[in-house]
């Protein structure tokens, strides 16, 4: 365990990548924007997955938009302990 000249604990990385989706299914949530996290290895910008919104995580079908490989968790888009995962349409 590393400690800062401060006193305080430094944290480990954790690496990850992460999708940004477009929500394309009817309904409230169309159009709108999030970041989740991909452990699909072979999603590429433009495939289709589906994303979890909400609580109850409901599954919406979603377009990926952009995908940022190996993000560590100080610059990721969102908080890792609160991001949700996408999942793979078979």
């Amino acid at each position: 365990m590393i400690h800062s000249l401060a006193g305080g604990e430094i944290r480990e990385l954790t690496y990850a990548d992460f999708a940004k989706v477009e929500i394309v299914e009817d309904g409230a949530f169309k159009g709108s924007k999030f970041w989740y996290i991909s452990e699909i290895k072979d999603v590429k910008e433009g495939d289709f997955v589906l994303a979890p919104i909400g609580v109850n995580n409901r599954l919406y079908k979603a377009r990926i938009e952009r995908i940022d490989k190996f993000v560590n968790s100080q610059v990721s888009p969102v908080p890792m302990k609160r991001a949700k995962k996408i999942v793979k349409i078979n």
